[in-house]
């Protein structure tokens, strides 16, 4: 009793060929997709390190201003805390994005079609 795979594969090569085919556009269409999700997270995670940087810098500033002017003399002193809040913020908001795309699971289409094509070829095996 031959597997009816290979009974497949000697009698209509083409159908395999043509799986063959889709599976390689599943992987090109799935692999275009990492890559831009890839690239996004590299991005918001650059653009939180520079955000950090920046608040970093503005924080210690603040610090400076707030040592060397006598507190009575500040006109505004919410606007040392508020300075480097803001780069913090959009820092975090980077962040937050990032590790949502991170959750998101890549290539699962082909492992969704590979594990299909198992059951199929089980079937058709105990059949």
């Amino acid at each position: 009793m031959i597997h009816p795979l290979l009974h497949l594969l000697a009698t209509q090569p083409r159908l395999l060929a043509d799986h063959a085919e889709a599976y390689a556009g599943l992987l090109s269409a799935e692999l275009a997709s990492a890559t831009t999700a890839w690239k996004r997270r590299a991005l918001l995670s650059a653009v939180a390190l520079c955000c950090v940087g920046v608040a970093a810098v503005l924080a210690g500033v603040a610090l400076m201003l707030w040592a060397v002017i006598p507190a009575a003399q500040i006109q505004a002193p919410w606007a040392l805390l508020a300075a480097p809040l803001l780069p913090a913020g959009v820092a975090l908001a980077c962040l937050l994005m990032a590790r949502a795309d991170a959750q998101a699971s890549a290539f699962d289409q082909v492992r969704r079609q590979i594990k299909a094509d198992f059951v199929m070829l089980r079937e058709a095996g105990a059949a």
